[in-house]
């Protein structure tokens, strides 16, 4: 675990599902929606390291787009609608779906960093 971290510490994953500081626990992860807070509001751990950059996007949309593909795939087998019912179904579901998981993911992936220690990799000289 990082220094300063304790036994005591939340998993990457409840923290991340929380939104929670992955140190301690308690304080808020999250500015904004998806602001990621500059430090800690009850421990002060500071959260500049917090880089996910478009990991979470790429998954959630993945997954997502899976999702509501496969169930308007079975919607169009089983009745057949026209176009416009897979319009109105499916594009809400999908954008409301990614908007619930976004920042979950999110949260979980910067959990993760800290627990693992990542950082921006260096070329040795």
């Amino acid at each position: 675990m990082p220094d300063g971290a304790d036994e005591a510490a939340p998993s990457a994953i409840s923290a991340g599902l929380a939104g929670r500081c992955p140190r301690c626990g308690m304080g808020r992860l999250f500015r904004g929606f998806l602001t990621v807070a500059p430090r800690c509001d009850q421990c002060g751990l500071d959260l500049g390291f917090a880089d996910a950059g478009d990991g979470p996007a790429v998954f959630v949309t993945l997954a997502v787009g899976t999702l509501v593909v496969g169930l308007a795939l079975i919607l169009d087998i089983a009745y057949e609608p026209p176009i416009w019912v897979h319009l109105v179904i499916s594009l809400p579901l999908a954008v409301l779906l990614c908007l619930a998981v976004l920042r979950p993911a999110k949260g979980i992936l910067v959990a993760l960093q800290y627990r693992n220690r990542a950082e921006q990799g260096q070329l040795e000289s």
